[in-house]
């Protein structure tokens, strides 16, 4: 990278004239006029003798080795300069530039995020509750939720209460790992909850969503994102007009009341 001194020196030795603007900030006192004494200067050599001194001043730079805390030197304005006289050439053929000499930031590609809403209850701040959807379980699934929960031998509060969880948090914002943000975004989430006195030991999840079991990655009854222990099964609506899904809860229903009791009895 060209620093502004160098800058300005390449442009006075082709004999071009930086002009800096200035204005006067509002309000503020004027500057005293005054008259300044410059330096007696040689008369300068012509611009091209001057270019191509900092030519040969940039390539002896280039040669020597790099000091330890130093930003290596780089030749690649000598270079282009030289192109631009017509000293060497500018096609496919002229010298190749070292990988030290030119550092290329490749474009970032800009991806879509993952989209999804859920409702976050919790049990006691113990369990989580998760229903993926845009909107709350209504009365009636909320009614069927407490039943379960309570034949389960899990005393909860009737109805229980929801928090809305959405990604992304914000439209237009550049995307480059959808899943990794994703995941980030659910952590934060949930470790927020730690904050507000919620102690995550379990979580059940009543519904499906693609994109939210990619993100939690249930393996063998745990969530790899959190590392808790997980449940995942029919919605709300499927077991409010499935007998069959009530069914095949049950062994879930009796497992959990089995769980639940053991940490109650050990925190008593």
């Amino acid at each position: 990278m060209t620093t502004e001194p160098q800058r300005l020196q390449y442009l006075e030795a082709m004999g071009l004239t930086a002009w800096v603007a200035r204005y006067q900030l509002p309000h503020a006192r004027p500057s005293e006029a005054c008259e300044w004494q410059l330096p007696e200067r040689e008369a300068p050599a012509p611009p091209a003798e001057r270019l191509h001194a900092l030519l040969d001043e940039a390539e002896e730079a280039a040669q020597q080795p790099p000091k330890p805390a130093a930003e290596p030197p780089r030749a690649v304005p000598a270079r282009r300069a030289r192109q631009l006289l017509g000293i060497e050439p500018a096609n496919d053929e002229a010298a190749p530039v070292a990988d030290s000499e030119v550092v290329e930031e490749l474009p970032r590609q800009v991806q879509e995020p993952l989209r999804f809403t859920l409702q976050v209850g919790s049990l006691a701040g113990r369990w989580l509750v998760i229903v993926p959807g845009e909107a709350a379980p209504d009365a009636s699934q909320g009614q069927l939720l407490s039943n379960l929960l309570q034949a389960g031998g899990i005393p909860i509060p009737s109805p229980l209460v929801f928090e809305t969880f959405r990604w992304p948090p914000m439209e237009n914002l550049p995307v480059e790992a959808p899943l990794d943000e994703a995941r980030q975004g659910l952590h934060a989430f949930i470790e927020g909850t730690r904050r507000r006195g919620w102690a995550p030991e379990r979580i059940l999840i009543f519904g499906r969503d693609a994109d939210l079991e990619r993100l939690l990655d249930l393996q063998q009854g745990h969530f790899e994102l959190q590392g808790l222990v997980g449940w995942q099964g029919p919605g709300l609506a499927e077991l409010a007009r499935s007998a069959q899904a009530k069914r095949e809860l049950w062994p879930s229903l009796l497992e959990w009341q089995r769980v639940w009791s053991e940490a109650t009895e050990a925190d008593d």
